[in-house]
């Protein structure tokens, strides 16, 4: 099974939690065992799993990327301004894949997962997950 999901970002810098959607398309599926593998289309976005007890977990996520790739020295910023939101993405990564056990997501009490906006605000980023039953 496979679906795209669209989420809207406010800033340019920002994690989104996307647990939740995730989880709906993990259910919708039926699948029991097996895997999901979400994938953000964009070469400005990532996909990453990290905490989500408080927000401040996601603002040193942003305040470290910033720290490691600050704006406006790159070479790509003579033509569009957002090489370190490239550069970001790429560190991070387009995509995970969580495990299925049991009908549900194989996550940890304290893992979430998020799209990770680098050059926001975008009126859509889409989300493609795609859902494997094992065996």
């Amino acid at each position: 099974m496979q679906k795209t999901l669209v989420f809207r970002s406010h800033r340019r810098e920002e994690l989104i939690d996307i647990t939740e959607p995730v989880r709906a398309v993990v259910a919708e599926s039926g699948v029991r065992c097996g895997a999901v593998s979400v994938y953000v289309q964009g070469a400005t976005a990532a996909v990453m799993i990290q905490e989500n007890w408080d927000d401040s977990v996601q603002l040193d996520v942003v305040d470290l990327l910033a720290r490691l790739i600050p704006r406006g020295v790159w070479r790509h910023d003579a033509q569009d301004g957002n090489g370190d939101a490239h550069l970001k993405a790429g560190l991070v990564g387009p995509s995970e894949t969580v495990p299925i056990v049991d009908g549900r997501l194989g996550l940890s009490r304290w893992q979430n997962l998020f799209l990770c906006e680098f050059d926001g605000p975008r009126s859509e980023r889409r989300v493609v997950c795609t859902v494997w039953r094992a065996g």
